[in-house]
């Protein structure tokens, strides 16, 4: 008569693998309803921390389904390796925001100009439902920032207003950056003196047939509403918003523009809509974007 050996089965490994099939999908998901659906930040990532602990919690149960097959021979291996798998994902996500928020400060808006930074055009406004944060950023946090990100300053520019403000928007659009507000001071610093002497009146020994108004040439002006802000400023300041590429995080951007002598100088202001912690995605936004309007303006960069 032949003997039959049952081997035991690991129930641990069998619910891991439907748990870390789960918190996959749900991860998936929500990311998928966020960057092209209608779902607020604050859902997504208190659904992507759930996601993440129940593939925390697979992966555990996966380690004492391989145990029982070490130590048993119990059937599991399979299943439990297959949560491994899923759950990668998932633990991923979360152990990178983790380090993320350990190793960057806990500020959410970042300036190249720390000490006067950028006024909003229109103060950003969102619901921040359980993802709460300070109103006002304080010196300290200022201060954190520079802590943090000393490389973080302004550009200057060898060049005229209307040509780095075309490089300006030209590299916001490459950077999937949209521009919602615009905004130019009219000569708010130019000495008196600076101001073009208007023409003597006409005397009897003028030439009979010369024009009554004399055409001035102007620079080709830009093909949008912008155009109409380069002619007699000497800064322009834009307002727009941006999104991460992966997760669509929503974040605010403002561009200050100042024509200084034959310069021009510009300054970034990038701050994340929810949360205190920006895990340090402001300041890579404001830092890509110097690096791509260097490369758009090389050669005219300044100290």
């Amino acid at each position: 008569m032949a003997i039959r050996f049952d081997r035991p089965v690991s129930n641990a490994a069998r619910f891991s693998r439907l748990l870390a099939a789960f918190s996959l999908v749900l991860a998936l998901s929500v990311m998928i309803a966020h960057r092209f659906g209608g779902l607020a930040t604050p859902y997504l990532v208190l659904l992507l921390i759930a996601a993440a602990g129940g593939a925390l919690l697979s992966a555990m149960l996966a380690a004492v389904g391989l145990r029982s097959l070490w130590m048993t021979g119990a059937e599991g291996g399979l299943a439990a390796l297959a949560a491994l798998i899923f759950a990668a994902f998932p633990l991923g996500l979360g152990a990178y925001a983790t380090e993320r928020y350990m190793t960057r400060p806990d500020i959410y808006d970042v300036s190249t100009d720390p000490v006067s930074a950028p006024d909003w055009l229109s103060p950003p406004h969102s619901d921040q439902i359980w993802l709460k944060r300070n109103v006002q950023v304080t010196p300290e946090d200022r201060e954190k920032q520079l802590a943090a990100y000393p490389e973080l300053t302004g550009r200057r520019y060898e060049g005229a207003l209307d040509r780095v403000l075309e490089a300006v928007r030209k590299v916001a659009k490459m950077s999937g950056m949209t521009i919602t507000k615009s905004s130019g001071d009219t000569e708010p610093g130019r000495d008196p003196e600076d101001k073009p002497v208007k023409p003597p009146q006409a005397s009897d020994d003028a030439v009979a047939d010369a024009p009554d108004i004399v055409p001035v040439p102007t620079p080709r002006p830009y093909d949008d509403d912008v155009a109409k802000l380069i002619r007699g400023v000497n800064g322009v300041t834009l307002q727009g918003t941006t999104r991460t590429l992966i997760l669509g995080l929503r974040f605010d951007i403002i561009i200050r523009l100042r024509e200084e002598a034959e310069t021009t100088f510009v300054d970034i202001r990038v701050a994340s809509r929810y949360a205190q912690h920006d895990l340090g995605f402001s300041a890579e936004i404001a830092g890509d974007y110097l690096k791509a309007l260097d490369a758009e303006l090389l050669g005219i960069a300044g100290g």
